[in-house]
């Protein structure tokens, strides 16, 4: 077996690790929920090397999450229920329905159309697919309502975001930012009393309605959430990283610095940094 630019090659290699005589112990005994979080974990490396424009990870971690999909492919083939071309054929039917302005005559020629037709089409598909799984004896999908395309298996702050942009479709939201700022002033001082009177569950909900705040306005002034967090988790790193290497520099370590001593230098690698932009 050799490496190649063939898809085919791969396909192969996998059925030669999912053989169950011959193929590699680990990779036979698997199943789509022990994949799972492996999938979900090339797809973040994946968004973590965009983020740090890093075009060689990037390519690698392509690769692993194309083989993410070719396994899971792979246990479907071998359970009998699709393979890997049904995969690639499923989604190139999906995106020429889904730009007949490209691929047809259509007269989306905005943003705005394109966006309107895309909700138009994907309607449509929900309704065909949900016809396909009662036709093979399948229950509905879970969910109904305005709200129930929105998957519950998304990241917490996914699911807000997206239960936030469906909401607004019909009208409930906010018409500015800066009422959200109220809202989340509220919402700090309901924890506040929550974190005063001990109640854990209390101060669980109101956190989670902090958070679901703080989405809404990252939503209004078109920043995503989830990559503001990134961006800071980063910048946590970063700064982070200056105590430790400062704090080894001076013969001193972690664990005997004092607060005062780590927040020092916390204030001086934000000091750097200002200088640096």
């Amino acid at each position: 077996m050799e490496p190649s630019r063939d898809i085919q090659t791969l396909l192969d290699i996998m059925a030669a690790l999912r053989h169950p005589e011959t193929g590699c112990p680990w990779d036979i005994v698997q199943t789509f929920e022990t994949i799972k979080p492996y999938t979900l974990e090339e797809a973040y490396e994946v968004a973590d090397a965009i983020e740090r424009h890093d075009m060689d990870d990037l390519c690698d971690e392509l690769g692993d999450l194309l083989l993410q999909v070719v396994f899971h492919a792979r246990m479907a083939e071998e359970a009998g229920e699709f393979a890997f071309g049904d995969v690639v054929e499923a989604v190139t039917r999906k995106m020429i329905r889904r730009h007949p302005h490209v691929f047809a005559r259509a007269g989306a020629d905005t943003p705005e159309a394109v966006k309107l037709q895309w909700e138009e089409i994907k309607q449509a598909e929900k309704a065909d697919r949900q016809n396909r799984r009662l036709r093979r004896g399948l229950p509905e999908e879970a969910g109904s309502g305005h709200l129930g395309s929105i998957q519950r298996s998304f990241p917490a702050l996914v699911e807000a975001l997206k239960l936030q942009e469906r909401a607004a479709k019909v009208g409930f939201d906010w018409s500015e930012p800066e009422p959200i700022l109220d809202k989340i002033e509220e919402e700090v001082a309901e924890l506040r009393q929550a974190l005063h009177d001990g109640d854990r569950n209390k101060i669980a909900d109101e956190l989670g309605d902090l958070i679901f705040a703080l989405v809404n306005i990252g939503r209004h002034v078109g920043t995503d959430p989830e990559m503001a967090l990134r961006g800071t988790n980063t910048k946590f790193r970063r700064r982070f990283g200056h105590i430790e290497r400062e704090l080894k520099a001076g013969g001193e370590t972690l664990d005997a610095a004092s607060l005062e001593r780590m927040e020092e230098l916390w204030q001086a690698a934000k000091a750097i940094e200002r200088q640096l932009t």
